[in-house]
Formats: C-alpha cells, sequence, structure tokens
C-alpha cells in the first residue's frame, strides 16, 4: 500500500468523525457516520486512492452502518 494513498484517507476519516457532533446523534446516525468512514477508508484502499472508489466505499459503508445501526 502506497502512503500517498494511506494518508488522504486517514485524513478523510479524521474530517468526517470530526465534523460530527456525537452527543446529539442518534444510534443508527453513528453507525451510518462509523461506516461511512470505514468504508471510505477501505475503497481508497481497493482502489489505490481512486476518488470513485473511496465515495463508493463511503456510500456503501454508511447504509450498511445505518442498517446495522437501526437493530440496536
Amino acid at each position: 500500500m502506497k502512503l500517498h494513498t494511506l494518508i488522504p484517507a486517514i485524513l478523510l476519516t479524521i474530517a468526517a468523525t470530526g465534523c460530527a457532533t456525537w452527543d446529539n446523534m442518534s444510534s443508527r446516525e453513528k453507525s451510518a457516520a462509523t461506516g461511512a468512514a470505514i468504508g471510505g477508508v477501505a475503497g481508497a484502499v481497493v482502489t489505490d486512492g481512486g476518488i470513485l472508489g473511496t465515495v463508493g466505499g463511503a456510500a456503501i459503508g454508511g447504509v450498511i452502518g445505518d442498517q446495522v445501526g437501526k437493530k440496536k
């Protein structure tokens, strides 16, 4: 894995989690945000930093996180 791929993915994850106010979010919203962050990093790693892979991974991760959070 290349360092120039990993650094933007980590920064994206930190920015996404830093912007959210966790205190006012439901469990489902927290799960969706976490899933989107993890999916974005995974998509960036798999596609070697491709924008579509990062955005697609974040979208898919957000949907999965939302569904997991619904069961809590």
